[in-house]
């Protein structure tokens, strides 16, 4: 585990390799180790690979700089996450654009547990402030993770009042985890280790600059199973995360604002485009979640062939037959499908959860159908 750790870490450091076409080269060649060993001709063979992401690959000290990061990582009592591990926050796993790895430092806490995602202005008012403080007090009941961005105003506030009630609380950074920002919240950092942590897709080293803010705001709608809005101006951060939380299928809430406020236009206005249910109290998340007090109830999971695309149902259908893994190749051949088609449908079919990849280019299916 800990080499093919090394090697993911070397595809991230790779030009030209985001976190989707890193998981396809993954997925394709069985392991992140065995994408640094293929021959150049057998790299450019592979589906939507071009010439400058093999030459990338090939000729990249990206495997230099992986063994620093790892050296780095372990001096600073950082986990180093990929995607695939068992550690990886369940809920970010199943999002296309998830972090190909995740740099976490603190006690594991995340996976199965009630998460809600707060987020707000950094401006935030003192009525901001207090009804987070009640939010977070009334999640008590379902010993719910709180998860946030850790900048100034509801961010801030509602990592506070985690700690506040003895609730885990995570916050997501967008640079490295030695870098906290801001540097007036190191205090709460240093608190939060205890009963939740701090993570980033950065590793240590990585600035917090103003690029990497929206694309943390994808790992906070992503892990959460739910989100809330307490105030927002009409742009800006926290309504970046609640429409990605809206894409990503996740429930979002908004608190509703007084009229005229320019912190509450955000939370209205993601009212009125339906965007957004009403958070008046508990009760709202508790009826739409189906949440009851207590610990994170087991998820009740029933297959269900319908839901998937034909093209996947061929997949499934074949993958069924064969219990031990079946090669690509024949998985292309037995289900009609042309090589380029299979591998981005068997991509999708292993970020559900519905089938692992092995190595070899094998794959079988993860439950019974």
């Amino acid at each position: 585990m800990e080499e093919e750790r090394l090697y993911v870490l070397a595809l991230k450091f790779t030009n030209g390799i985001g976190d989707v076409l890193a998981k396809q080269l993954i997925s394709y060649c069985g392991s992140a180790k065995a994408v640094f060993h293929l021959s150049k001709g057998r790299l450019l063979k592979i589906p939507g690979i071009g010439s400058k992401v093999v030459d990338a690959i090939v000729n990249s000290d990206a495997i230099r700089r992986a063994e620093l990061s790892l050296q780095q990582a372990e001096r600073q009592s950082i986990q180093i996450i990929p995607y695939f591990d068992k550690a990886y926050p369940s809920n970010l796993k199943l999002v296309n654009d998830a972090p190909l790895v995740l740099f976490y430092k603190g006690a594991q806490v995340y996976n199965d547990r009630k998460i809600i995602g707060i987020v707000g202005t950094r401006n935030a008012t003192n009525y901001g402030k207090q009804v987070t403080a009640e939010i977070v007090e009334q999640l008590k009941a379902h010993d719910t993770l709180i998860l946030s961005g850790l900048a100034y105003g509801i961010d801030i506030a509602s990592h506070k009042a985690a700690l506040k009630n003895d609730l885990s609380t995570v916050g997501v950074l967008a640079g490295g985890l030695d870098m906290i920002y801001p540097a007036a919240h190191k205090g709460v950092v240093q608190d939060m280790l205890a009963q939740g942590g701090i993570l980033s897709e950065h590793p240590p080293g990585v600035k917090p600059d103003a690029h990497h803010f929206p694309a943390r705001n994808r790992i906070i709608a992503g892990m959460c199973d739910a989100l809330v809005v307490v105030e927002a101006a009409a742009k800006g951060g926290a309504l970046i995360t609640a429409n990605i939380a809206y894409s990503y299928n996740r429930e979002v809430f908004a608190v509703p604002g007084e009229l005229g406020s320019k912190y509450s236009e955000g939370c209205n206005a993601l009212l009125r485009a339906q965007r957004a249910l009403i958070y008046t109290d508990i009760k709202d998340i508790e009826y739409n979640l189906n949440w009851t007090p207590g610990k994170k109830q087991p998820k009740q999971t029933v297959f269900d062939l319908s839901i998937y695309s034909e093209e996947e149902q061929r997949i499934i259908t074949v993958l069924s037959s064969f219990t031990k893994g079946l090669h690509l190749d024949e998985l292309c051949w037995k289900s009609q499908l042309s090589i380029n088609q299979t591998v981005s449908l068997l991509l999708n079919l292993e970020f559900s959860g519905l089938i692992e990849s092995l190595p070899g280019k094998q794959y079988k299916l993860t439950k019974t159908i």
